[in-house]
């Protein structure tokens, strides 16, 4: 199988401008890849080789069966493949896009990532410092991120633009790229990403599911008997808890007093010590009260 990994042109060609996978690192907590970052922006050292990490390959490798699994599924079409925007205004500040979302103009991003600890919130938190560089740089208000799990599975995640996070964003890139062009170390910006609006509603198709379809008939045959019932006489809301008892804390026979006075030293039976420290250690009655006896505990 043929790897995949970037010629010298455009591993220079790079160190010119902080695109979107770059943010993902500056946004980060990793110090050693951030210092690693700055020091191949500066020419210093060569970028690291993709070519043998086979997550990296299996995105890469997937990338265009992502792309059309999407415009399958979703009836939009791709445009600007793979171009390179730079910003209008920052001249160091730039995206590559895996492609425009037409129509509408959102900013494509397609991902693979592996089964065993997938989640969309952890996946839209992961790659949010590269969607929102990506928007800022084409002025986009939303992006896709397009995700196949090594299981089989395809998600969709839209993500809007956070007009906040941006600013945050270009500090940061603003910031790095002053390190750059100084040789002053970066240091983490310690920024965390806003969180992903999810859907909490989803649309399943269980038409070929037999457990489906059990509970289903389970729950109609059911559900007049249930909402016939007479409710039940322990349950009642909007009813005061009344607490009718009340027992001192520090009672006569409670732990605190017995330990109290097995720790006192003993005097001489019939001595006029003894008989004060009898007369401070026994217990005296305790009264709550009045109006703790019945409390209302709803007011």
């Amino acid at each position: 199988m043929q790897m995949f990994s970037a010629d010298k042109n455009t591993r220079i060609e790079r160190r010119r401008f902080i695109g979107g996978s770059d943010a993902r690192t500056i946004m980060g907590d990793d110090e050693n890849a951030l210092l690693r970052l700055w020091r191949e922006k500066r020419g210093e050292v060569a970028p690291e080789d993709l070519s043998g990490n086979l997550i990296v390959q299996l995105g890469v490798v997937t990338e265009h069966l992502n792309r059309h699994w999407y415009e399958r599924n979703t009836g939009h079409a791709l445009k600007d493949i793979q171009r390179r925007v730079t910003h209008p205004v920052i001249n160091w500040m730039a995206a590559t896009l895996d492609g425009m979302v037409e129509p509408g103009g959102a900013v494509f991003e397609a991902k693979f990532m592996l089964p065993w600890s997938f989640s969309e919130e952890g996946a839209a938190e992961k790659y949010m410092p590269q969607l929102q560089h990506n928007m800022w740089v084409t002025n986009a208000t939303t992006a896709v991120l397009s995700v196949i799990t090594g299981g089989g599975k395809w998600v969709e995640i839209t993500v809007a633009a956070d007009s906040l996070y941006q600013h945050l964003l270009l500090t940061a890139e603003k910031k790095f790229w002053r390190c750059v062009e100084s040789g002053e170390p970066p240091r983490l910006f310690f920024a965390e990403p806003p969180r992903p609006r999810i859907e909490a509603i989803r649309v399943v198709d269980m038409s070929s599911s037999n457990t489906w379809a059990e509970f289903a008939g389970l729950f109609r045959q059911t559900r007049t008997a249930f909402l016939q019932r007479p409710p039940s006489p322990r349950l009642r809301l909007n009813s005061p808890i009344r607490r009718s008892r009340w027992s001192p804390p520090y009672g006569p026979h409670s732990p605190e007093r017995v330990t109290a006075r097995s720790a006192m030293p003993r005097s001489p039976v019939g001595s006029t010590s003894s008989a004060r420290l009898w007369a401070s250690t026994r217990s005296r009655p305790c009264k709550p009260p009045p109006s703790t006896r019945s409390q209302d505990l709803f007011g």
